[in-house]
């Protein structure tokens, strides 16, 4: 009995450490990633700014051809949003709006993942000589939630290779 209560009030020490910790560690995390594309932001910026676009080089789509999608809103820019519903969970369900266009130099998305939070992610467009450099990223704020801080920690990791993954498949629909 003595070994088991010592094993409980461990447990909760433990516990207890780990939400104090997690109130240290940031309470936003953003993730970027970079390519460059041998073509002009003109030839590039139409991929970026439609939802219906980015259909065409999401890493994420092709996990599960039989995800749904639904649009609404203007055909590009402010406005355009996607909705999606997936029974794979890599894909889940969310919305993305696209929030800010600034034609040929950057655009702005609002994320919601229903239960799993909310992000905001952008594109930036900027000439490189002859070709462009395209930075995807995104930033959410985790509040005040131990858990999502910890999970924070990992994000760029889960995110990373899939943003390498879709800005080379963006590459490949440009200069193809």
């Amino acid at each position: 009995m003595r070994f088991l209560g010592r094993l409980l009030g461990g447990l909760v020490v433990l516990a207890v450490i780990l939400v104090a910790v997690a109130f240290v560690l940031p309470q936003t995390v953003n993730v970027e990633r970079q390519v460059e594309i041998e073509a002009p932001p003109e030839a590039i910026f139409p991929y970026v700014n439609s939802m219906q676009a980015t259909a065409e080089w999401s890493p994420w789509l092709s996990l599960d051809p039989e995800v749904e999608l639904t649009y609404s809103g203007p055909e590009a820019g402010v406005g355009n949003t996607l909705s999606w519903s997936s029974e794979n969970r890599r894909v889940g369900v969310g919305t993305q709006e696209i929030t800010a266009s600034v034609e040929n130099e950057r655009v702005e998305t609002a994320l919601d993942f229903g239960p799993m939070g909310t992000a905001d992610a952008y594109f930036v467009l900027e000439p490189a000589g002859e070709a462009t450099t395209v930075t995807w990223g995104f930033d959410s704020d985790l509040g005040m939630n131990p858990m999502a801080r910890w999970m924070g920690l990992m994000m760029d990791g889960m995110v990373g290779g899939d943003y390498e993954a879709g800005l080379a498949n963006l590459k490949a629909v440009v200069e193809g």
